[in-house]
């Protein structure tokens, strides 16, 4: 198995939890933010969705900077949309990711900050780190659901409410 097939399986192993829990956010609570500071609900489930075709971003360019770039947060309308993102978003991932040799994935990725590195590492390291951090929003999305009374799917094995 090569280094792309290795991110490809461990991109869907995540995202069969990824889906689990977005399946779980409440239409109704969509704005809802545990603190002011906070992303809304609807806002964390569109990022969580959106990140893996920062996967794709990883294979196609060479670097991004976030100081300079003209990203604009979608703040979603439905559950349905976001679900429908990370469906999408998920399988171009895994079409890049499929299509990737080992030698594009040694091939280095830069984080820009106003020109600023970051971060410069291989791309197979940065998508790991994409990883992640869609695994760091995924149980910061738990913690807004508990607070909502959500139930929680189980990721790595079984939750309290599942027993």
């Amino acid at each position: 198995m090569n280094r792309a097939q290795e991110l490809t399986a461990e991109l869907q192993a995540e995202s069969n939890s990824t889906k689990k829990i977005l399946e779980r956010i409440p239409e109704s609570k969509m704005t809802w933010k545990p603190h002011e500071k906070s992303m809304t609900l609807g806002r964390l489930g569109m990022h969580i969705a959106e990140l893996p075709r920062w996967i794709v971003r990883y294979l196609e360019t060479q670097d991004y900077d976030f100081g300079t770039a003209a990203y604009k947060p979608v703040i979603p309308e439905s559950h349905a949309q976001i679900m429908g993102e990370f469906e999408t978003a998920l399988s171009y991932a895994v079409g890049a990711l499929k299509n990737s040799s080992d030698t594009e994935l040694e091939k280095h990725w830069k984080a820009l900050n106003r020109g600023q590195i970051i971060f410069d590492l291989p791309r197979r390291e940065v998508i790991q780190r994409g990883l992640h951090h869609l695994i760091h929003h995924r149980g910061q999305l738990s913690v807004y659901l508990r607070l909502l009374g959500v139930p929680l799917p189980g990721m790595y094995g079984p939750t309290a409410d599942e027993r």
